[in-house]
């Protein structure tokens, strides 16, 4: 069994969601991975727009929480997905495992005239991270 750890500074919006997708990704291909999420600084909470363009794309993320890297068996992992620059750089070496950066930038901070606009700027995130996690989940032997 493979483990993969998406890792980002909140955990609250991007690793979230690629968890979600990593999950849903490895039941639809019968993939035998397990999936973590978790953070440098960990937020807290899930972002509540996070959960929302997840559900629109059919993916319930309401159940997860917003966890520190300390929480998952970080040691453990095959490959170690860090979302953001800060994660990046505080992110535990892992030997052994496969270490990529996806940057991409923090939907949480889009500030918007309206809902609307920081809607589409997690819709745009998510979409990315769709595309990535599957293609990840596909590599997978």
């Amino acid at each position: 069994m493979k483990k993969i750890a998406f890792i980002c500074t909140g955990n609250s919006a991007r690793s979230q969601m690629a968890e979600g997708y990593g999950k849903y990704f490895a039941k639809l291909y019968g993939k035998d991975v397990e999936i973590y999420s978790a953070g440098s600084n960990p937020s807290g909470y899930v972002h509540p727009l996070a959960i929302k363009v997840m559900a629109e794309d059919g993916i319930d993320i309401s159940q997860q929480y917003s966890k520190h890297i300390d929480e998952i068996p970080i040691n453990e992992v095959d490959y170690v997905i860090t979302l953001c620059g800060d994660a990046a750089e505080t992110c535990p070496v892992v030997p052994g495992a496969k270490t990529e950066h996806w940057g991409l930038p923090d939907p949480a901070r889009v500030i918007g005239p309206t809902e609307d606009a920081k809607l589409e700027a997690f819709r745009k995130i998510r979409d990315q991270i769709k595309e990535k996690v599957e293609r990840l989940i596909k590599e997978i032997e």
